[in-house]
């Protein structure tokens, strides 16, 4: 790829200096960042739990998280092959390159936001139905979905302006918007749900409202950035030429995001079965458990930054050893973390429900898949490593044999032999973590995924 201007020393760019100080410096303010975002979407668990009912803790999540994660997640992955390409023109110096990345990946937020919004208003009702949720829950879940899908938009905009920032190395902007739109979130939670007494609908809408400031925040940094990051509101659109790229490495991404989502919205339609109280316990089960995806994520999307500027700029040693580092790093981290939950789990679990009976089932849980959560480390580290090198493809097909093939034969075809046994129909979950990670591990060593993206780089 031609340069297109030098630029003098940028403090985003992450293609020189000590490889695991540089790791850490990136990977905290994205796990705050994804903290506070979980801490955005727990927020209305914990004040519908506690002021309004259980049914009202199941409705806003378990399987109506899972629909929503289902279809954004798509589009997002989809994205992701500009982040990709926009870090990789950012190793490289090509100014140009960076410029039409951005312009291309904001018109892509506004187009499949509005298509989310279509696709999500008239679905959600139809997939809620379909996932067996409780009737004394479907009515408020089929609520709180379709005010969510109204802000769509919004929420592609800043999940996909904060990919690029973190693209090009910067982590603590995304970070600061998350902290002023959560705090926004929960001030509106209190004023919607308990002041105005609007239930779902209330953290439905303080949510599509906290998101909207997010945007905004994204667009304004954009419209301020220096170039080639500037955003020009004339220059968004869809550059073709590009197209073919973002979609070679973002549509695996989008479908391993869908194969993730579908294979937990068949599970969550099985735990539907259980009865509301079991739906909350895993709920509130899942809020917990979200702090480690958080963690696991924010590694995942460090190493993937890092292995797309140091790919571009062919620093194929600094790639290497960084997936060592981060490998290391998240071992530890993920272990330190089960320890934490393990042992904290019922006070935790407390934030969420007063009832005793949810509060046991969500530890049953806990107590039982937490402690395989280590087996997910390579997953995450070796999938982010090959996006940002370029490869998507493989990593989706191994993600689609072992996540999504495996969760639904055992789920259909193997958990109904012990019909009526919560925790063997969950052993999905640790079976599908284990097999997955063996075949990362296999083709990484395999060395095949770097030829490929080196071919296609055209390095020589």
């Amino acid at each position: 790829m031609l340069l297109k201007g030098r630029r003098t020393a940028d403090p985003h760019a992450i293609t020189e200096g000590v490889i695991w100080k540089q790791l850490l410096a990136f990977f905290f303010p994205i796990l705050l960042g994804t903290f506070f975002q979980q801490l955005y979407n727990t927020a209305d668990a914990i004040i519908v739990g506690k002021f309004v009912s259980k049914q009202a803790l199941a409705a806003v999540g378990g399987g109506t998280g899972t629909l929503i994660n289902l279809i954004v997640g798509f589009f997002v992955g989809l994205s992701s092959g500009a982040t990709v390409i926009l870090s990789q023109f950012y190793g490289a110096r090509n100014n140009e390159g960076v410029s039409r990345a951005v312009h291309t990946a904001i018109a892509m937020a506004i187009c499949g936001g509005l298509m989310l919004t279509v696709i999500g208003l008239t679905a959600s009702p139809i997939i809620l139905h379909w996932m067996s949720t409780p009737d004394d829950v479907l009515d408020l879940a089929i609520l709180y979905t379709r005010i969510y899908f109204c802000g769509t938009v919004a929420s592609l905009i800043y999940n996909i302006g904060a990919g690029l920032l973190r693209a090009i190395g910067d982590s603590r902007r995304p970070l600061y918007f998350l902290i002023a739109s959560c705090l926004i979130n929960i001030v509106l939670d209190i004023i919607f749900v308990v002041g105005f007494e609007m239930g779902v609908a209330g953290a439905a809408l303080a949510t599509i409202l906290s998101q909207a400031s997010n945007a905004a925040l994204v667009i304004i940094t954009l419209l301020r950035s220096q170039e080639p990051l500037k955003l020009h509101f004339r220059k968004i659109r869809l550059h073709f030429d590009l197209l073919p790229r973002i979609i070679r490495i973002g549509l695996p991404a989008g479908f391993q995001s869908v194969m993730y989502s579908l294979s937990n919205l068949i599970i969550a339609a099985a735990i539907n079965t259980f009865g509301t109280d079991m739906v909350a316990g895993y709920t509130a089960y899942s809020k917990l458990d979200g702090l480690f995806w958080m963690m696991i994520n924010a590694f995942g999307v460090s190493i993937t930054t890092f292995v797309g500027q140091n790919f571009g700029a062919r620093k194929m040693d600094r790639v290497h050893k960084s997936v060592r580092v981060c490998l290391l790093m998240a071992t530890a981290a993920t272990l330190a973390l089960s320890g934490t939950l393990l042992i904290a789990g019922r006070p935790l679990l407390r934030l969420f429900a007063n009832e005793e009976i949810v509060i046991e089932n969500g530890l049953m849980v806990q107590r039982f898949l937490v402690p395989f959560f280590v087996t997910y480390v390579c997953i995450e580290v070796f999938s982010g490593t090959m996006r940002g090198a370029g490869e998507s493809l493989r990593p989706m097909l191994m993600t689609l044999f072992g996540i999504c093939i495996l969760r639904v034969i055992w789920v259909k075809l193997i958990a109904p032999i012990q019909a009526g046994s919560f925790l063997f129909m969950l052993t999905c979950y640790p079976l599908s973590w284990i097999i997955t990670s063996l075949l990362f591990v296999a083709y990484y060593l395999s060395g095949r995924w770097l030829i490929r993206c080196k071919r296609k780089a055209g390095f020589d």
